[in-house]
This record gives C-alpha cells, sequence and structure tokens, in this order.
C-alpha cells in the first residue's frame, strides 16, 4: 500500500508538473481552464497604449508652452539676444558699459512687462510674497586693486546684499533707484549680479483639446556670471515652470465632462492592472509551492538535490515582469488623475512610470510568442548568451574606463568632446558605433604638436581596438550562442533531472474534452504536430 500510495503521488506530481509547464492553449485543452492572464495581458495592451499616447500628446502641449515661454522671456530680458544660446549660457558680456545697461534693460522690461508682451502674463509674487524684483551680487568682501605695481588685495570671503524693486519704485519718473550705491558695481571684485522674479502665465491651448487649462508660475532668474574674471561675463536666464491650480474658472462647454471620461478611463485601466497583479502573484505562490513538492520529492526518492537551473524554472520572470509592471502602471495612472484634476504637477515622474510600464508590458508580449519554435530564437539566444556577454562587458569596460580618463585628462583643454567625463564616455560610445568620427578627428585644436600627435594615437588606437576587435568579439559571442541554440533546436536540448522527471510517464490518459468552437480558433486547437512543436520556458 505505502508503495502504491507513493506511485500515485509522483504521478499527480508529474501531472501537476506537465500543467504548470503548458502554455495557455494546452491548459484549455488539458482541463478546461480559460486563459484569463492571456486575456487580461492583450486587453492592457491595448488600454496602457492608449492611456499612455493620451497623456503623451497632452504633455507635449505642456513642454512646448514652456519651451516657448522660456524663448520669450530670453528675448524680453536679455539685451542684445540673438536667439541662439553661446553653449550653456545665453550671451556674453565684454564691457562695463554693457553690462550696466543690460541690468538696466532687465529691469525696465520687468516694469513695462504688461506693455510689451504678448503672453497672458502677470506678475507674481515671490518666497517673501512680494511683487518685483530682487537684485542680488556676489562679491569678495574686501578688496584693493593698485595698477601701479601691479598689485591686487582680496579678501576670499563673499558677501551678498541684495535690493528689492517693487513696480511702485520702478515707476518713479527719476528712475532714482538707478543712482543708487547698490548699482555701483566694482568690476574686479565682483562675483555675480543675479535677477531674480515671478510671473504668472496661462496655458490656453488645451482648452481645445477639450481639456481644463493650466495655469503656471515661472520662477525667472537671470544671472551675470563673473567669476572668472576673464574679461567676459557669460549671461545665464533660467526659468522654472510650476504648474498651479487656476482659481476662479469659468469656461463653458464640455471641458469638465471630457475630464471625467478620461479619468473614468483611468480608474478602469487601474481595475485592469489590479486583475493581473493578483492573478500574476497567484500564480507565482502556486509555482513556488510545486517547486518545493518537487524538491522535497526528489530529494526523498532519488537522495539528492535538484540543480539550481531546474530550480531556477519554477521562477517566471515573465510574471515578476508584469507585476512590475502593474504596479508602476497603478502608481503612474493614480498621478496621471491627480494631474488631470489639476491636484498634482509632476509629469516628470508620470511620465517615467507610464513609459517604462509601456515598455514592461510590450516586451512582455514576447513570452506568449516564445511558446513557439519560430519566435523562440531570439530569446533562448538571449538567455543562453547574457553571462558570457556580461563576463565580456565586465573586461571591456576596464578598458573604456582607461581610455575615458586618459582622453579627459589630456584632450580636454584642446577638444570641446573632452571637456569632462561624461561628455568623454559618450563621445567615445559613439566612435566605438562610427558616429561622427571624421569631426573628432578635425576638430582637435592644433596649439601643442605633442598633444597632436597623441590625440591621433589616441583615437586610432581607441577605434582598431574597439571596433575592430572588441566589438567583433562581442558579436561573435552572441553568434556562437544563436549556432548552439539553432542546433539544440534540430538535435534536441541537454536534458537535466526536471525533463527527465516528466519523462517518465506512466499514464497514457489524454484529455478529449471537446473545447468552444470560439476557444477553439483562439488558441488553435487543431494544429497538428509538425517541426513547429513547442518548447516551454519560463
Amino acid at each position: 500500500m505505502a508503495q502504491l500510495d507513493s506511485e500515485v503521488k509522483e504521478e499527480c506530481l508529474r501531472e501537476d508538473l506537465k500543467f504548470y509547464f503548458m502554455n495557455p492553449c494546452e491548459k484549455y485543452r488539458a482541463r478546461q481552464q480559460i486563459p484569463w492572464k492571456l486575456g487580461l495581458q492583450i486587453l492592457k495592451v491595448l488600454m496602457v497604449t492608449t492611456q499612455l499616447v493620451r497623456f503623451g500628446l497632452g504633455n507635449q502641449l505642456v513642454v512646448a508652452f514652456k519651451e516657448d515661454n522660456t524663448v520669450a522671456f530670453k528675448h524680453l530680458f536679455l539685451k542684445g539676444y540673438s536667439g541662439t544660446d553661446e553653449d550653456d549660457y545665453s550671451c556674453s558680456i565684454y564691457t562695463q558699459a554693457d553690462t550696466y545697461e543690460s541690468i538696466f534693460f532687465a529691469i525696465n522690461q520687468y516694469h513695462l512687462l504688461k506693455n510689451i508682451s504678448l503672453a497672458t502674463l502677470d506678475y507674481g509674487e515671490n518666497e517673501d510674497n512680494r511683487i518685483g524684483l530682487k537684485v542680488c551680487k556676489q562679491h569678495y568682501k574686501k578688496g584693493n586693486m593698485l595698477s601701479s605695481n601691479e598689485t591686487l588685495n582680496i579678501d576670499r570671503d563673499i558677501e551678498i546684499d541684495c535690493v528689492h524693486l517693487d513696480l511702485l519704485t520702478l515707476s518713479e519718473t527719476a528712475q532714482a533707484w538707478k543712482q543708487s550705491a547698490f548699482f555701483r558695481l566694482e568690476f574686479y571684485r565682483l562675483l555675480q549680479v543675479e535677477i531674480s522674479f515671478h510671473l504668472k502665465g496661462i496655458d490656453l491651448q488645451t482648452i481645445h483639446s477639450r481639456e481644463l487649462p493650466d495655469c503656471y508660475v515661472f520662477q525667472n532668474t537671470i544671472t551675470f556670471d563673473n567669476k572668472a574674471h576673464s574679461g567676459k561675463i557669460k549671461v545665464f536666464f533660467d526659468s522654472e515652470a510650476n504648474i498651479e491650480e487656476c482659481k476662479a474658472l469659468n469656461i463653458s462647454g464640455s471641458t469638465q465632462k471630457n475630464t471625467q471620461y478620461v479619468l473614468v478611463f483611468d480608474a478602469f485601466v487601474i481595475l485592469v492592472c489590479l486583475a493581473s497583479l493578483v492573478l500574476c502573484t497567484r500564480s507565482i505562490v502556486l509555482a513556488l509551492r510545486l517547486r518545493k513538492r518537487f524538491l522535497d520529492f526528489f530529494l526523498e526518492k532519488y537522495r539528492r538535490h535538484v540543480c539550481d537551473a531546474d530550480q531556477w524554472e519554477f521562477v517566471n520572470g515573465w510574471y515578476v515582469l508584469v507585476i512590475i509592471s502593474d504596479l508602476m502602471t497603478i502608481v503612474g495612472s493614480i498621478l496621471k488623475m491627480e494631474i488631470k484634476a489639476k491636484n498634482l504637477t509632476n509629469y516628470d515622474l508620470c511620465s517615467i512610470l507610464l513609459g517604462t510600464s509601456t515598455l514592461f508590458v510590450w516586451v512582455g508580449v514576447i513570452r506568449y510568442l516564445g511558446y513557439f519554435q519560430a519566435y523562440n530564437v531570439l530569446i533562448l539566444t538571449m538567455r543562453a548568451s547574457l553571462p558570457k556577454v556580461l563576463r565580456f562587458c565586465a573586461c571591456a569596460g576596464m578598458i573604456y574606463l582607461g581610455y575615458t580618463f586618459c582622453g579627459w585628462i589630456v584632450l580636454g583643454p584642446y577638444h570641446d568632446k573632452f571637456e569632462n567625463l561624461n561628455i568623454v564616455a559618450e563621445c567615445l560610445f559613439s566612435l566605438v558605433n562610427g558616429d561622427d568620427m571624421f569631426a573628432t578627428f578635425a576638430q582637435i585644436q592644433q596649439k601643442s604638436t605633442l598633444v597632436w600627435l597623441f590625440s591621433r594615437l589616441y583615437l586610432y588606437s581607441f577605434i582598431s581596438l574597439f571596433i575592430y576587435m572588441i566589438l567583433s568579439l562581442f558579436i561573435a559571442l552572441i553568434t556562437d550562442s544563436y549556432d548552439t541554440i539553432k542546433k539544440y533546436q534540430q538535435n534536441g536540448f541537454p536534458e537535466t533531472d526536471l525533463q527527465e522527471f516528466l519523462k517518465e510517464c506512466n499514464s497514457k490518459e489524454e484529455y478529449q474534452k471537446e473545447p468552444s468552437a470560439f476557444l477553439s480558433c483562439v488558441c488553435c486547437l487543431r494544429r497538428r504536430e509538425s517541426n513547429d512543436h513547442l518548447i516551454v520556458i519560463n
């Protein structure tokens, strides 16, 4: 009786294992189990993609409005702005007279804003709840310059002096504020002058898409940077736009109703993702229980442990990916609903969550294509080559870092693409992919013959090493894994303990239940055996 119970237990475990590794169509043929997770994933792909597209179109309007206002502010408040920034700053000044004119120009433009601006702008309150400009200057605490013997005495301690100019002060006809001692700049100890002010604006273009408009507070800062004391003052303009709830809106039409439809759709997306999350979590829990049963049985019968590869077969990475995407979609949808209701303004975090979740959702579709041999090569090749590729990249990364540090320290003063480590790494990565090679060679400054010769040796050796050797070896690793997988598909994969256990089938019973006509068409239940046999992987 004990032996009979053991055989029944073994056969029951084998059937449960076979059922676990079946694809959704086979599970329906075997036990008439409707593939709810498959249907939910298809529905979720459509809904999440629709949600993302709608949010992306709205986000484009927000980004365009911010960028247009920033450009308009530069033309309004920067004297002589050409419309094109110089490197990472907007424009530059070279004389003391131009410095005074630029500072006074920005202040006067602020005062005349409502008469000259084309936008729907108004004055906003700053951090002190005051309307007006805040002008601050930084300079060394003490300084004395003697031109006779070319000496300069500087106390490196920095002082910050600020003055607030309200609209009443700016309205004075004589503009007495220009004659104040604050605006008498000692350029030899001046570090920077900063003009900050807040403006309010409203984005009316969202009304055309039947959405509530957004109200903005622009925190603008104009910085005249003289820290280098090189005879060139760099002028920076920074505008940080924050979305706030509009007060006392009175908009006729179906705008509010359209917003409610969008909120209902987002709520339905959350419900679908919650259902998918529950089903995938349940599948993982059941798989771990089945894994424990198999490990205990294998240890009891064969007196040895199951290999790690077989144990990992029970951990379905696709389900983990789906759970992560569901969580990100739920959180992103909640943020989107709050943004739509004008309670939150964090577009960036919402974009990251929804964009990444949509990426994971579409990648998860590969799981269902991977059940068929014709579509399974990509997954198996990536799975087989990943360990070797990671080890290879770790070794190649050491050489890459060496070239990065070397190029930064040697070529940095002579080449724009080697100014800092981040730019150097991006430049070298572009060279590996064959991009912008001639420009990298040609832009090196020929001020030093030694550095110019070193740059040639540096670039030629890097390109030859990484393109002709390292990149070729990298491709060879993936090609070798691909060839191995193709041979396995023709001659059979190496059998593990789990696969051998599943082959020892004593029961020849087959399920002959007739499925419904609809699911018969969907799941291809009439498919005959052919070369397109199923390869089940997790």
